[in-house]
C-alpha cells in the first residue's frame, strides 16, 4: 500500500517531523515547527504540499505519548478535512514501545531528529495501537480520573514518608502495631500531640485511655488494653536525642496536614466525576462495589467499545497481559505483566476488580483459587487475574449495553 507516514518528536517549544514513504525513505526535508497554532498550520501546509506530490492511500501520523504537549497537535491533524481523501490516522504510542522499537538501530543517535525517524519507522512497521480520537463526553472525565489516580499516589507516598519518620520518633509503634491506623483521629493525635515516646511512656495508662476515648469519639472496644499496648510500644522504643525531638515533631505535623490537604483534594476530585458521570449511560454501574469514580476510570479510558474487536484487544491496550518465558521444554512461572499499555486504565481494572471481588460471589470465588494456586505474590497475582477477568466482563456489558447479571441468575 502506498502510505506517507509522519513520525513528530514533540517538545514544548516546537516539534521536529520527518517523512518516510512505504519503503523507508525520507521523501521531504526535516521539519522543525514551533508547537502552537500557526506552527501546525505550518506543518499541515507541508504535509498537505507533499500528498499532492505523492498521492498517498494512507497518511499516518506518529507522536509519542509522553505528555500533553501534543494534544493539540494531534486535534489539529485528527480534525483537518484538508487531509480526509488521504485516510489520516493519530497515534500516540507508547514511549516504552518507541523505546525498544529503537534497540533494532543500534547506530541511530540520541537526537530529537533520530526519534522522529524512529517513530515513522515504527509506523510503517505496522500493529499499531487504537488511533487517537477525540470524545468531549469522555475527555473531562479522563482529565479528572487521571488527576484522581494522581492525588491517590501521592497521598499513598505521603504516608509511607510519615511512617518512616514515626519510626524515629517511636519505632515501637510501627513494628508492634498497637494502633490499625495512625491516620485516623486517635493514632494522629497520639502522634502529634505527644512530644516524645518517654512522654507517652511515663503518663498514667488511665489518662492514655482517656486520652483515646477522647480522640476516637469512644470508638476502641477496650482502650485501655490498647493504652497499655501503646506503652509496651513506647518503652521498647528506640529513644532520640533531644536536639532531634523538634524537628521530627515538625516534620510529622507538617507531613500530616498535607495528607489531609490531599484527601480533601481527592474528595473534590471525586465529586467531580460523580458530577460529569451524571446523564452518561453506563452499565458498569451494576457491578457491585464499583461507583461513579471508578467505573468513569474504565469508561474515560476505553471510550467507545466499538475501538476494541473483543476482550483480548481491551486486555492488551490496559496492560493485563503476561510476557511468557519459555525457552525449549523450559516453562517460567514467575511471568511478569508486559508493561506497556495504558496504566491508568490499568489501575481502575485492578483497584476495581478488588472492590467487586469484596461484593461479589462470583469474583470472590475467582479470587480465593487464584490465591491458593499461586505459590508466590499470592494477592498481587490473584487480583490481577481478577482484573482480567474484569476486563471480561466489562467489554461485555458495554458491547451489549446492558446491566451484570453473576452466572446462574435470570438474564445471565
Amino acid at each position: 500500500m502506498n502510505a506517507l507516514f509522519a513520525g513528530i518528536d514533540v517538545s514544548l517549544a516546537e516539534n521536529k517531523a520527518v517523512f518516510l514513504d512505504s519503503t523507508g525513505e525520507d521523501v521531504a526535508t526535516k521539519l522543525r515547527f514551533p508547537n502552537n497554532a500557526l506552527g501546525s498550520e505550518l506543518f499541515l501546509h507541508k504535509t498537505l504540499e507533499l500528498c499532492s506530490q505523492l498521492n498517498p492511500e494512507r497518511l499516518l501520523f506518529g507522536l509519542e505519548a509522553t505528555s500533553l504537549y501534543g494534544w493539540h497537535l494531534a486535534m489539529v491533524l485528527n480534525q483537518a478535512a484538508q487531509l480526509a481523501q488521504f485516510h489520516p490516522a493519530v497515534y500516540l504510542l507508547n514511549p516504552r514501545i518507541v523505546k525498544g522499537f529503537k534497540k533494532s538501530y543500534p547506530r541511530v543517535p540520541k537526537t530529537d531528529w533520530a526519534d522522529a525517524w524512529v517513530i515513522a519507522q515504527r509506523l510503517r512497521f505496522g500493529q499499531l495501537p487504537t488511533p487517537f480520537r477525540f470524545d468531549q463526553r469522555y475527555f473531562p472525565l479522563q482529565r479528572l480520573t487521571r488527576l484522581r489516580v494522581r492525588l491517590a499516589k501521592d497521598i499513598t507516598r505521603e504516608k509511607n514518608y510519615f511512617l518512616t519518620y514515626l519510626f524515629l520518633k517511636c519505632s515501637g509503634l510501627t513494628t508492634e502495631k498497637p494502633l490499625s491506623d495512625f491516620f485516623g483521629a486517635a493514632g494522629s493525635a497520639l502522634v502529634t500531640e505527644w512530644y516524645s515516646v518517654e512522654d507517652i511512656a511515663a503518663t498514667s495508662l488511665e489518662s492514655l485511655a482517656q486520652f483515646l476515648i477522647d480522640k476516637s469519639g469512644n470508638k476502641f472496644a477496650n482502650p485501655v488494653e490498647v493504652a497499655r499496648q501503646i506503652q509496651v510500644a513506647a518503652r521498647h522504643s528506640y529513644r532520640l536525642p533531644t536536639a532531634v525531638k523538634g524537628a521530627v515533631n515538625h516534620i510529622l505535623a507538617s507531613t500530616l496536614r498535607h495528607i489531609r490537604f490531599l484527601e480533601g483534594q481527592l474528595h473534590e476530585v471525586s465529586e467531580a466525576i460523580a458530577h460529569e458521570m451524571k446523564g452518561l449511560d453506563n452499565p458498569l454501574l451494576t457491578l457491585p462495589g464499583l461507583g461513579p469514580v471508578f467505573t468513569a476510570g474504565i469508561l474515560s479510558e476505553i471510550g467507545s467499545i466499538t475501538n476494541f474487536g473483543n476482550d483480548d484487544d481491551l486486555a492488551a491496550f490496559s496492560g493485563l497481559t503476561w510476557n511468557r518465558k519459555q525457552s525449549g521444554s523450559f516453562q517460567g512461572e514467575d511471568s511478569h505483566l508486559s508493561g506497556t499499555g495504558n496504566v491508568y486504565l490499568r489501575h481502575y481494572f485492578v483497584e476495581g476488580a478488588n472492590r467487586v471481588r469484596m461484593h461479589d460471589p462470583v469474583f470472590r470465588d475467582y479470587y480465593q483459587r487464584k490465591f491458593k494456586e499461586a505459590t508466590i505474590h499470592q494477592h498481587k497475582r490473584a487480583l490481577v487475574l481478577t482484573a482480567r477477568k474484569l476486563v471480561r466482563v466489562v467489554f461485555a456489558l458495554l458491547r451489549d449495553n446492558r446491566p451484570y447479571s453473576p452466572p446462574g441468575k435470570a438474564g445471565s
